[in-house]
């Protein structure tokens, strides 16, 4: 009978969290550094070159990849023979790493989960309670499959019952251009067949947890429906010409994983979960021999790639910036920001929006300014911020025409993904302009900050208006004065390009 010790769990999930906020799975990097090699969109391509350099910048500075740190899932298969040396509760020995893990003073994570999801929303501080799932197995040992899971791809999740005789492949692709690019392609989709409406999604995010292999499986030819099934979604998922970012491009996916189970004769449910480009998950066991051991990858795993910005990227001076001079930006330009900018995320924007209801003054003066939609990681010693990168834009869609109005003046704004069709016609009538910086290139970004400081609502932590110092950030303009927007025109172009799924049926 194996003894586990109570400690060395602890301190196992606590290490495998810390390591996977700095470390890629290095089956994503070869992954990535093919599909960057192969890809013929440029703007696709550099962000695949921002999310390649920032993976090799946290692997060597020890930070995390991206500032959205997740939700910790814990997958648990317990041999039957295991005896426990300890007094906690599973759950209460894998939160208590989480609570470690989270709160390393070396590598401090964001803690983003909140209670009271329905009510008070409040931040739990140390990103507790995990999602834990037990299976009991024949056995001696302690199999451990752990991810944290970050809230733009989990907003992006479908579910469906099917009749029996329906396409899986025509749902996942009807269902794949309304996710949009808020969950940060390229990335892994993950894919529950039958069951039950919930086991059908429980597979979907387990399968996620497994290597990327569909390269060896194309080699060796499928052998049997569901190998098939991944090749042809692969290929027409891709073809849909979403690329990185939303961009436009030759590769929206890089895997797709299916698990399946029995199921009633009159269902067919099918869950679908994508996973970002900020892919964090390893699998450990353990044998009573003491806690898991995690060795840092060599650094020659990274391919080497130069990052100095495009040539043609405009230079722009935050503190200076005119409407004038906004409405020449063109969809699709590269630029480099240098100034103050500021920031604010949902809950920000939720407060200021009452204030402005209430006749209360703002405490931020938003006129001819910028503000970035993110929600920084802790800053350790020697760091203006900690990884920042953009969150997702449509959250704040609804705030958009109250912020680019009179009563705020707004003149731009920077996030990931596409904007909604209300906020488009806000920028359109205020001649305001969209920006995305690439998501899953968070240390990168900050990078660019020189220096960090709190403005208003201190009591929202991560989700308070900073002012950052900037200094040549590169974003793209997404959305233009005039209402262009480049997660329309890039994916349109590339689809045709590929030519593999005739642009009326999607």
């Amino acid at each position: 009978m194996t003894t586990i010790r109570q400690e060395d769990f602890i301190q196992s999930i606590a290490d495998a969290l810390q390591y996977i906020s700095i470390y890629h799975p290095l089956d994503f990097v070869r992954a990535m550094t093919a599909a960057y090699a192969a890809e013929a969109s440029p703007a696709a391509k550099d962000a695949m070159a921002q999310i390649l350099v920032n993976s090799r910048l946290c692997a060597e500075g020890h930070r995390p990849i991206c500032q959205d740190t997740g939700m910790v899932v814990a997958f648990l298969k317990i041999g039957m023979e295991v005896k426990w040396e300890g007094s906690l509760s599973i759950h209460d020995m894998i939160n208590e790493g989480v609570r470690r893990a989270y709160t390393h003073p070396d590598n401090p994570l964001r803690a983003s989960v909140l209670s009271d999801p329905a009510g008070a929303r409040k931040n739990t501080r140390d990103n507790t309670p995990a999602v834990i799932y037990l299976d009991l197995v024949p056995g001696d040992t302690v199999d451990v499959k752990i991810a944290a899971k970050g809230g733009g791809s989990e907003n992006k999740a479908h579910f469906t019952v099917l009749n029996p005789s329906d396409s899986i492949v025509d749902w996942v692709l009807s269902v794949l251009p309304e996710m949009g690019a808020g969950w940060c392609p390229p990335g892994i989709l993950g894919i529950g067949i039958g069951g039950t409406p919930e086991k059908a999604l429980l597979m979907a995010k387990e399968a996620l947890l497994d290597p990327i292999d569909i390269q060896d499986l194309k080699a060796r030819g499928p052998r049997n429906k569901v190998e098939e099934l991944r090749l042809e979604l692969l290929e027409k998922v891709n073809a849909l010409g979403i690329g990185a970012q939303g961009l436009g491009g030759l590769t929206t996916v890089l895997d797709v994983k299916i698990l399946d189970y029995p199921t009633h004769a009159a269902s067919l449910p099918v869950g679908l979960i994508p996973n970002c480009a900020a892919t964090r998950h390893i699998h450990f066991s353990l044998d009573g021999s003491g806690p898991a051991v995690f060795t840092p990858p060599p650094l020659s795993a990274w391919p080497e790639i130069a990052m100095q910005g495009p040539a043609t990227a405009r230079r722009v001076n935050l503190d200076t910036l005119t409407r004038a001079e906004t409405a020449t930006w063109k969809a699709g330009e590269q630029l480099l920001l240098t100034g103050k900018l500021l920031t604010g995320r949902d809950a920000a924007h939720k407060k200021l929006a009452d204030l402005v209801k209430q006749g209360q003054p703002l405490p931020v003066d938003f006129r001819n300014r910028f503000i970035y939609y993110v929600g920084p990681v802790d800053p350790i010693a020697g760091e203006a911020v900690g990884p920042a990168g953009p969150t997702t834009a449509t959250r704040m869609d609804k705030f958009t025409d109250l912020m680019l109005g009179e009563q705020v003046g707004l003149i731009g704004m920077v996030g990931k993904s596409e904007r909604g069709p209300e906020a488009i016609a806000s920028i359109r009538a205020h001649g305001g302009v969209y920006c995305i910086a690439v998501g899953g290139a968070a240390y990168l970004v900050a990078k660019a900050v020189n220096a960090a400081r709190v403005l208003a609502f201190p009591e929202l932590g991560m989700e308070a208006i900073y002012e950052f110092d900037v200094e040549n950030m590169p974003v793209t303009v997404a959305v233009d004065s005039s209402g262009n927007s480049v997660h329309d025109t890039g994916p349109r172009e590339w689809r045709m390009k590929i030519g593999k799924i005739p642009l009326a049926a999607h």
